[in-house]
């Protein structure tokens, strides 16, 4: 049975469990700057299988990672062009995922040659991606094919015997899947689109 925490209650307190949690190969559920997210250690292959294993999907399919910083992004992928290093300085933090090439190091880890990684505008994020200093796991909360859950109680109800801890918000979320942008080539690819309006900055830079 999942551990439940409402973040408003004890925010530190919270942080550090997802800290431990994340640490020790769990598997947990948070709020985001978009929805509920199922989250782990991105190199814990036995943690990403079970999240695959929970949502009912295809192994194969990559999570969105969340970082806290454009400094930590850079340990993980190669941006070689600074307009792409400009207009990511200017989109983030906020609900906008951006698909890059992997550095060598990272590509081997992880077997695949692009991540889509996020600066979340959210402060229960941010300041657990501040305490682990690494990529986090973002997927969002439903089974493959269906519509993501939005309401804590209902997650509580449906995913309490899957996870190891459920860490939720009173505050409404945004409710909506991040705008997905594709930036490992040399021009930006809008994947989906979010509520987040990217046009005018990809204008902007490209």
């Amino acid at each position: 049975m999942a551990e439940i925490f409402k973040i408003e209650d004890n925010c530190d307190k919270a942080v550090l469990s997802t800290k431990k949690l994340f640490y020790e190969g769990k598997v947990f559920i948070y709020p985001t700057d978009t929805l509920y997210g199922f989250g782990a250690n991105p190199y814990n292959e036995e943690a990403v299988q079970r999240i695959s294993k929970i949502k009912q999907r295809d192994e194969s399919k990559n999570n969105i990672l969340l970082l806290g910083s454009m400094e930590l992004l850079l340990n993980y992928v190669d941006i070689e062009n600074e307009r792409h290093l400009d207009f990511l300085n200017e989109i983030w933090p906020n609900p906008v995922s951006v698909v890059l090439k992997l550095n060598r190091k990272t590509a081997a880890i992880l077997k695949q040659e692009t991540a889509a990684f996020r600066i979340p505008n959210h402060r229960f994020c941010l300041k657990v991606l501040d305490a682990l200093k690494t990529p986090l796991i973002s997927t969002s909360v439903n089974k493959s094919g269906q519509l993501p859950y939005v309401d804590p109680s209902q997650i509580i109800e449906d995913y309490s015997e899957e996870v190891d801890a459920i860490f939720y918000s009173v505050k409404l979320l945004n409710n909506s899947a991040s705008t997905l942008i594709d930036l490992s080539a040399k021009e930006p690819i809008i994947l989906r689109e979010g509520k987040f309006q990217i046009n005018e900055l990809i204008n902007k830079y490209f």
